[in-house]
Order: structure tokens, then C-alpha cells, then sequence
């Protein structure tokens, strides 16, 4: 069987690397949303860190190799998250973090960045060229460029969910998973395949899918979806073909389905989360006798909102400041 770039010793290895706060995030079932799901629905809380994203998984591997390496600066784009991630590791180990943005990211995740004491360089445009601005920088300054999902380090430190998903004694037939870059999919999806090869892998996505359906590289026009952190013209070659490995299926939802996961959480969880995070709840909605009787798991991602559209799109109570 064709193997993916990543390695499960490597994985296991990046546990020691890792600041020990980003680990072993809450695994529970939650009982309260099952009546309106219809499915045993099991949550693994990836917002329990400082930074709220499972990004410093992997941020933490590679700001370890850098301090190890006597390399002390580092550049990245970021929609938000991994900016974060970055800044806060490279923090603790006294690195230079530069993070490219697109002026129309989240203002909030913008706001952390900065307060975590990374320079913040902000460009019109979309995310994808805010790549191609980082790798200018990195290029011209000689200093190592962290591409998510391409660089291992930010999927391995992802497949770390993986092992403690596989470990945790909690059975489960079908893992959702946000689809953005890939770091999250191909690094658990990579784990569960060869701890837990009975265990469906489904990514949850607006835009990505094309490509995985077609197997090949598809480039759309916009990434324009409440979903930020997982908005993206096109995937990378080389994740793509690690996801075409290691995903049984990719879903598509819409904006208003995403909406009601974030509803939903909040509700009956108590849970704040960004649309991304909302994703697995999403496709359950969408297609609940698909999911019907089944245990699933599904990786709430990151929790950096903007709570005033997060009050816009849960209303209830939490309308009251609009």
C-alpha cells in the first residue's frame, strides 16, 4: 500500500518536543447534543490552550528544531491561527516570528499575533498571496519559511491528536475532521490508519473537496466562506496526494449548516468555537442518516472568534450586545 510522507515514530517522537499544555486535550462524550444529532457524539476540545487552536501542536515541533538548530527567525502566513501558534512558540524559545496576513483576517486573531510579540506584516489579497509574500521574505532574508500542512512538522505535530484519538480507550466508528491546508486531516488520518484502520475518516470542507473528488489539483475562483480557518484556493500537491491516502470520504457543507453546529455547541455544550471548528457538527446536520446510530468523533479545532459575529450567528442570549 502506498505509504504518506509522514512517519508514526516521528509522530510519537514530536510528543517530547511539544509543550505538555497542548497535549492530552479533554476526550469526552457529549451526551447533550445527541438528541438533535442522532448519533453518540464524542468530542476531542482542541481549543484548550493558550492559544486555542490545535496549530501549536505543530508550531512546537518546529520552533524546537529551529532553537535546537541555533536558527532564530522564522517566517509563515497565516490566516490567523498558525500566526498565533507560531508567535507563542517562538516566544518561548526567543525566535524572530514574522507572520503574513490578508488585512481582511479575523481582527481578533490579528490582535493576538501582535500581543504575542511577532511582527505582523498585512497585505491586500487572500491567503494564498500572503504565501507567496512569506516566501519572498524568507527567500530574501534567509531565514526558514514554515509552510503549513507542506512542512511535516505541522502534520506530525497534528497526528499527535491522532495517537491519543487511537489510545484513549474510547471506541468510535467515524472520526469529522476540518479540512483546511491538511495538517489536521493527513496527520490524524495518518495515525488512524494504522492504529485504527476500521475507523472512517471524514473531512468536512466548502471548497477543497473539488480536488479530492477529482484526484487531482482543482483551483477555485475565491475562498469565500464564514470558515475562515479553512478557507483556500487550492491544496498543495503534495498534501493532496497524503489526503488521497488517508481520507475515506470529503464532505461539502453549507454556511448556514456550519452556523447551526456553532449554535448547537454553544446551546447544549457551552462551547464557543470559529466556523472551522464547527465543521463535524455541520455534517452531521446535513446528513444525519448517514451518521445515524453510529459513535462519532469530530476535532473541535480552534475557538479564536470574532465574538461579535459569533453573538451575530448564535443570537439567543448572546444577541443582546449587537
Amino acid at each position: 500500500m502506498p505509504q504518506t510522507r509522514l512517519d508514526t515514530a516521528r509522530i510519537l517522537a514530536a510528543r517530547r518536543l511539544i509543550d505538555p499544555v497542548f497535549l492530552d486535550t479533554p476526550f469526552y462524550r457529549c451526551e447533550a447534543l445527541e438528541p438533535s444529532l442522532g448519533c453518540a457524539v464524542n468530542i476531542k476540545l482542541e481549543t484548550a490552550n493558550p492559544v486555542r487552536p490545535f496549530k501549536g501542536r505543530g508550531t512546537e515541533v518546529v520552533a524546537s528544531l529551529l532553537a535546537d538548530a541555533d536558527r532564530r527567525a522564522v517566517v509563515c502566513a497565516s490566516a490567523g491561527n498558525l500566526g498565533q501558534a507560531l508567535a507563542w512558540s517562538g516566544r518561548t524559545r526567543g525566535l524572530d516570528v514574522t507572520v503574513v496576513a490578508s488585512r481582511s483576517a479575523t481582527a481578533a486573531k490579528l490582535d493576538r499575533i501582535r500581543a504575542l510579540g511577532a511582527t505582523l506584516e498585512l497585505l491586500d489579497g487572500d491567503h494564498e498571496r500572503a504565501r507567496e509574500r512569506a516566501a519572498d521574505i524568507a527567500r530574501n532574508a534567509d531565514i526558514r519559511l514554515l509552510e503549513d500542512s507542506l512542512d511535516l512538522e505541522t502534520c506530525e505535530g497534528a497526528g499527535t491528536i491522532g495517537w491519543e484519538l487511537a489510545t484513549a480507550g474510547t471506541p468510535f466508528d467515524t472520526v469529522l475532521l476540518a479540512l483546511g491546508g491538511g495538517a489536521l486531516a493527513t496527520g490524524v488520518g495518518h495515525v488512524l490508519e494504522e492504529l485504527a484502520p476500521q475507523v472512517e475518516v471524514v473531512c468536512v470542507q466548502a471548497l477543497l473537496a473539488r480536488s479530492w473528488r477529482r484526484r487531482r489539483v482543482v483551483t477555485t475562483a475565491s475562498a469565500d466562506t464564514i470558515a475562515d480557518g479553512v478557507a483556500g484556493r487550492f491544496p498543495i500537491p503534495a498534501v493532496l496526494d497524503d489526503l488521497l491516502l488517508v481520507a475515506d470520504d470529503v464532505v461539502l457543507v453549507r454556511e448556514a449548516s456550519i452556523v447551526a453546529g456553532m449554535r448547537m455547541l454553544l446551546d447544549h455544550a457551552g462551547l464557543v468555537v470559529e466556523p472551522s471548528a464547527a465543521l463535524g457538527v455541520a455534517a452531521i446536520l446535513e446528513d444525519r442518516d448517514r451518521f445515524a446510530g453510529r459513535s462519532v468523533a469530530t476535532v473541535l479545532c480552534g475557538s479564536n472568534v470574532d465574538m461579535a459575529a459569533h453573538r451575530r450567528w448564535t443570537g439567543g442570549a448572546q444577541a443582546r450586545d449587537r
